[in-house]
């Protein structure tokens, strides 16, 4: 995992556990998720239940690329989308 943010030339990966076992790659910057972390996995798409997170990533990506996360109404789509994600998928 450590080597994504080489790779990819943007985020930081952070040891969960103790035993260095476990981790986060975590990106914070915009436009990185936009010119980096979307392509990426739009060329070498995830598999699984996973693929589905992903288009909804997307979604709120391009939500906030037209500035609609500024509105209440953009904004509750946003919740949206993240609460039908990961656990609250059916």
């Amino acid at each position: 995992m450590e080597s994504l943010v080489e790779y990819l030339g943007c985020g930081a990966y952070y040891y969960s556990t103790p035993d260095q076992n476990v981790g986060d790659f975590v990106v914070k910057k915009y436009l990185d998720l936009t010119e980096k972390i979307i392509p990426f996995f739009t060329r070498y798409p995830i598999q699984g239940v996973k693929a589905l997170d992903f288009e909804d990533f997307k979604k709120a990506a391009e939500l906030m690329k037209n500035k609609e996360h500024l509105t209440e109404l953009g904004l509750e789509q946003i919740r949206l989308i993240q609460m039908g994600m990961n656990r609250g998928r059916e």
